[in-house]
């Protein structure tokens, strides 16, 4: 009786699956069409001819080349990056704490990048936007791993969604009033870091694409990994611990995925808010 009910239910989960795949390839023509589109937009309208063309024959002699490779084209991938990165780590904080109005900030990850960031450019004067994305990574970890030391703190078995929660907001507000403080101290550093506090996607170059892509691919393709667990997680703790699920380790392996995709994101556009929970 047994083997002749799974064949039909393992065919059901398989046809599911199937029917996910044109969804799939629609998101990405969606996507690959959003961009071109992107690119087009500017100060000068471009057709998308031109910006086929530059893809695939560049001219460094055409203007409209020279504007689609060096600005129109790194804020596109910049932005398509940063978007996927942050609705990444939502998702991840929304499986975890079973939340569905988690974001990344709820580890604090963008406070304490922009900390880091305020706090390198107080110290160092006037550091290059690669030494942002440096220390913008520094302290979205570091927020990170004090969060979720503090979450492991009191009564109980391992870290509950909840105490994750007071802990990055407490460590948030925390963080915030130590960031404010430095910038009405110093009005030079204020002036620096005043735009990118806010999140850009102005003036973002290839190099500072290469600094941070490998943190978000390597963020998001650990929490593609680790999805199934994830999901698991979400359906209680008890209940993926009596599935044999080690729960501290997919945790904390969540948590560094969360990091590096969030903290990349952070690193390349600044803090942007509310994108991950919106995506």
């Amino acid at each position: 009786m047994e083997s002749a009910i799974n064949p039909p239910k393992q065919k059901g989960h398989r046809s599911k699956r199937l029917w996910l795949l044109p969804g799939l390839f629609v998101g990405i023509g969606v996507l690959a069409g959003s961009l071109v589109f992107s690119v087009m937009l500017g100060a000068a309208d471009i057709t998308p001819a031109v910006v086929i063309e530059s893809l695939i024959n560049f001219d460094e002699t055409s203007i409209d080349h020279l504007v689609i490779q060096t600005v129109r084209l790194p804020r596109v991938i910049a932005g398509a990056f940063v978007g996927a990165s942050l609705a990444v780590a939502g998702a991840i904080m929304q499986g975890l704490t079973r939340n569905p109005l988690a974001s990344p900030g709820i580890l604090g990850i963008t406070v304490g990048a922009s900390f880091a960031v305020v706090l390198a450019v107080f110290i160092l004067g006037s550091p290059p936007l690669t030494t942002y994305a440096f220390f913008a990574m520094i302290g979205a970890a570091s927020a990170a791993a004090i969060v979720y030391g503090i979450g492991s703190m009191g009564p109980g078995r391992g870290v509950s969604p909840l105490r994750l929660v007071l802990a990055g907001v407490i460590l948030s507000a925390f963080l915030g009033s130590f960031t404010t403080a430095l910038l009405i101290m110093d009005q030079d550093t204020l002036d620096q870091i005043r735009f990118w506090t806010v999140g850009s996607l102005a003036g973002r170059e290839w190099e500072l694409i290469r600094v941070t892509a490998p943190y978000m691919i390597v963020g998001m393709v650990g929490a593609l990994l680790m999805g199934r667990q994830i999901t698991t997680i979400s359906l209680g703790e008890d209940i993926a611990a009596g599935l044999g699920q080690n729960t501290a380790r997919v945790k904390l392996l969540a948590a560094i995925a969360t990091v590096l995709a969030a903290g990349g994101a952070v690193a390349l556009a600044g803090p942007i808010g509310f994108v991950g929970l919106i995506a």
